[in-house]
């Protein structure tokens, strides 16, 4: 079952209490600088990400000591995949705000969908010391938490989503071929099944399973590394929608 992050989908409502740092610009910039920053906001409504990045990059130049314009950058880029640079502006945006709770949730969204999830759990636990009631950084948190102790087995995709992977159908009925694999699925089935072994290496024997398990998970690695990649990018990108929290 996918996971879902606790944010409301295409919902834009302008903050009023985001912290905007003293500028040295001079009020005309600050005013068109603003005045950008709206645009781009109404590109993020109208899913026009690349436009949004564009606005938000010529406000960050009339008005480079404001937090928001990063932190909404930030946002946009995410929504273009652009992970690397999302977590830049983040981080830009927390060296002139560092209270600024938002610059770290959506830091920690794209450190989520970069498998970074031990950063991205640092990210969202200082975003909850900032914010303890937001309800969207307690969820993140969760999920990069559980993906965290995935990784841990290495299996970071469901099985519903491989078996209806043509792909992987192909590629499992050709190592199904090999000799090994056919042992080792014996083996799995013997022991599932309480047989011969059953109360030493069965059911009780949770370790043998489990081992077993992680040995046909590098097999499917090894034949097939792409495939297994474009799993976890696939189950990634249905795990964790991006960040849609209100932008200032």
């Amino acid at each position: 079952m996918p996971f879902h992050v606790a944010e409301k989908n295409h919902i834009f409502i302008p903050f009023q209490n985001d912290v905007r740092p003293l500028s040295n610009s001079v009020p005309e910039d600050v005013g068109k600088a603003d005045q950008l920053k709206d645009e781009g906001n109404n590109h993020m409504k109208e899913e026009n990400y690349a436009a949004a990045v564009d606005c938000y990059t010529q406000a960050i130049e009339l008005d480079p000591n404001n937090a928001v314009y990063y932190c909404n950058r930030a946002a946009a880029q995410s929504k273009l995949s652009h992970y690397t640079d999302a977590i830049k502006d983040c981080e830009k945006a927390i060296a002139i705000d560092s209270k600024y709770s938002k610059a770290y949730g959506r830091m920690g969204l794209a450190l989520t969908a970069m498998n970074k999830f031990e950063e991205a759990v640092t990210s969202y636990q200082k975003a909850l010391d900032l914010d303890p009631e937001n309800d969207s950084y307690k969820s993140n948190l969760k999920i990069a938490e559980q993906k965290l102790r995935e990784t841990g087995t290495g299996l970071t995709f469901d099985m519903a989503s491989l078996i209806n992977n043509p792909a992987f159908i192909t590629m499992a009925a050709s190592l199904m071929q090999n000799p090994q694999v056919q042992q080792l699925m014996s083996g799995m089935m013997t022991n599932a099944i309480g047989g011969p072994a059953a109360g030493v290496g069965g059911l009780t024997d949770l370790s043998s399973l489990i081992q077993a398990g992680q040995q046909f998970a590098q097999q499917i690695q090894q034949q097939n590394p792409e495939l297994i990649e474009q799993l976890r990018n696939h189950i990634r990108s249905r795990s964790f929608s991006s960040s849609t929290d209100e932008h200032s």
